[in-house]
Parts: structure tokens; sequence; C-alpha cells
């Protein structure tokens, strides 16, 4: 009789904690707070520095670069000297994901307007064609108007080994698709001291570049990538305040 009380009761305890909970489970399920919560668990470094980025256990610093700005002005690595910036490669007559990288930076910009530590910097990876005048046309078009966003142009060798070698981001000459160009659609954050800077991805390990191709109203791309520039406005504050 013991064990069929004992088994009564425990029967009775799950019939309530079914009554009580399991409705309140299925609403957050419904109205996704479930959802919203995990995502937020998974977020990694939203409290803790930002990672260097080393190469060969040293600190991997911005190259020295010089180009001509969308205003003919050279410009080099010595004007973002003391500021957090951005970096991306892209060339005007792009017909896939340049113009979804500078409407982001456009974001961006709008974003931390106020802040003359910060800035961006632009390289053309289609130089011949892309010259001051091209380069101011197109920041006309996009909005760039941030005095410290320049768009830059120059000898092409020198782009692509900055592109290639420097900051080790994808970009080549390719005249069988689409524009003629092939890159890689990431942004670089680089701290006040020239240094190469990420937060860390969920297994611990620095994500070194940030997606520049995917808008946050969109969330994620069709591979199921989720939008970065949201952790990337994050990063930045976190360097501006360094």
């Amino acid at each position: 009789m013991k064990n069929k009380y004992t088994y009564v009761w425990v029967s009775l305890v799950v019939l309530v904690f079914g009554i009580i909970f399991v409705p309140r489970i299925v609403d957050r399920i419904k109205s996704g707070k479930v959802v919203e919560n995990t995502r937020m668990n998974v977020a990694q470094g939203v409290d803790s520095p930002l990672e260097y980025i080393t190469l060969d256990g040293k600190k991997r610093r911005v190259p020295e670069f010089s180009f001509i700005n969308q205003d003919s002005l050279l410009i080099s690595n010595d004007d973002y000297r003391g500021k957090v910036y951005l970096v991306e490669f892209f060339f005007t007559t792009c017909p896939s994901i340049c113009p979804i990288m500078n409407e982001n930076l456009v974001e961006i910009q709008e974003e931390f307007r106020e802040f003359d530590d910060f800035g961006i910097a632009s390289f053309t990876i289609n130089p011949e064609y892309d010259t001051p005048m091209i380069l101011k046309e197109y920041a006309e078009k996009y909005g760039i108007t941030d005095m410290d966003w320049n768009l830059l142009t120059g000898d092409s060798e020198k782009i692509y080994e900055l592109a290639n070698v420097g900051f080790n981001i994808f970009a080549a000459s390719a005249p069988d698709v689409p524009g003629g160009f092939e890159h890689s659609g990431l942004f670089a954050l680089v701290d006040k001291n020239g240094y190469l800077r990420s937060r860390k991805d969920n297994y611990g390990n620095p994500i070194i570049y940030y997606r520049g191709t995917i808008k946050p109203s969109q969330g994620e791309n069709f591979e199921g990538e989720k939008e970065q520039i949201s952790i990337l406005k994050e990063d930045i504050k976190k360097l501006l305040e360094e």
C-alpha cells in the first residue's frame, strides 16, 4: 500500500506541474522569449574586452599605407592615429555585396557621427576606374559625409598587397564573375593604436573580422549566417572607451 500511495502522490505532482507550468512554457515559445533568451546566452564578449588579433604570437598592426581619397587628398595610416576605425575593400561598380556593405557603414557612420575619434577607410579594388572624382560621386550617392570616412584609391598592386597580405582580407581581379572582381565583404576593426581587434566566438576564438554583407534588419542570410553589424557597433563603443 505504501508503494501505491507513493505512486499516486508522484502522479498528482506531475499533473499539477503540467496544469500550471506547461501552458506558461508554451506561451513563452509562441512569444519568442525562449528563443530570445537562448540567443542572448549564446552571445559572447558582451562584457569582456576585445581580443588582439595575433600572427606568430605578435599583435597584428595595420601596415603603413598612403593613398588618395575622394577629395584628392593624400591619406595615410597616420591620419587614423588615435582613432578607432573600420576598414573595407570594395569597388564602386560592384553589382552585389558592396551596396549592402556601404549601407551598413552609413548606418554606423550616423551612430558614431559625434565621435571625433572614429573613422572609416574604404579601399577600392578597382583603382583604374575608381578615380577621386568617381569616388566623390559614390560618396554623394550613398550619403558618405563624415570627414573621417575616406574612400581611397591608388596603385593597384599596393592595394591588393594591403588587402591580401596586410589585412588577410581576400580581394582579386576576376573577369569571369559579375563586376569583374571578387572580395570577401568583411570589415576589420582597428583600435586607437593601430591594432586589429575583435570579440571571441562561442568557442573562445577571436572572430577576427565582421560580416558586412548582412543588414541588421535581415537578421541572417540564406546560409544561416547571422548579421554582425549589431555586435560591431557594441565593439566600436568598447574601443572608444579604452
